[in-house]
């Protein structure tokens, strides 16, 4: 979850998701009726084609993500994120399942990535690149830690376009949503955060251009649910 910087978003934001971090897993699968969870084993079962043996998960959260990966085997698996309550619930439920020597989680931050070039045979972020600060840079650090012909993989709302799903979608994350997760958060700014985010986000073909502009080829996106969510992905 990485945001801006100017004016001290980055903070604000950090703030918040270490505010909700307690409840964000419960909020996140219930909001989503589940759906999520389906989302995740989509994109690790399209990942796992490739034998990806050392992960990058950019934004890990609470590590819902790096925990599904282990199902295709890897090595390792490092997950990275700017919000220390969020890292710890994740290493928690790391610890709960004996992955503690296959999944390490850590500080860090998605346009800062503090490790050396060519490390990664897949680097992979879901519900986290629509808060970089600067989309590029943050791309272009995933694409950095790449080996050669390594691969991006990105799991991100997008924008419905078809009636009535794109009407539906519309209300409900703009009425019910926030109004839910306020009250079992207690933190009104979470959850009108995330639809501004997706609006606001450059989906679809618009996405794929900014993979492209930073280097990334053989780019394919999977459009999940009628367009609620995305599969990204390129090679470097």
């Amino acid at each position: 979850m990485q945001v801006q910087s100017e004016g001290g978003k980055k903070e604000k934001v950090r703030n918040m998701f270490n505010n909700i971090s307690g409840h964000y897993d419960f909020l996140n699968h219930f909001l989503s009726f589940g759906i999520d969870i389906l989302w995740r084993k989509k994109m690790i079962r399209k990942m796992g084609k490739f034998h990806p043996q050392v992960l990058l998960d950019v934004a890990t959260g609470t590590g819902d993500l790096a925990i599904e990966a282990r199902k295709i085997k890897p090595e390792k698996i490092i997950g990275i994120d700017i919000a220390e309550g969020m890292l710890k619930v994740g290493e928690e439920k790391i610890k709960k399942r004996n992955l503690d020597s296959l999944i390490s989680l850590q500080v860090g931050d998605s346009e800062d990535i503090p490790f050396s070039d060519l490390k990664f045979d897949a680097a992979m972020v879901a519900f986290g690149v629509r808060n970089y600060e600067n989309l590029d840079k943050g791309l272009a650090d995933m694409h950095r830690v790449l080996k050669t012909d390594g691969r991006i993989w990105v799991l991100e709302f997008s924008k419905p376009k078809k009636f009535p799903v794109k009407q539906l979608y519309n209300f409900y994350f703009k009425n019910i949503l926030p109004l839910i997760g306020k009250i079992v958060s207690k933190d009104q700014s979470a959850y009108t955060y995330l639809p501004d985010s997706v609006q606001k986000f450059p989906s679809g073909d618009e996405f794929l251009k900014h993979l492209n502009l930073v280097g990334f080829k053989d780019l394919k996106m999977f459009p999940l649910s009628f367009g609620i969510a995305t599969i990204y992905c390129g090679k470097k």
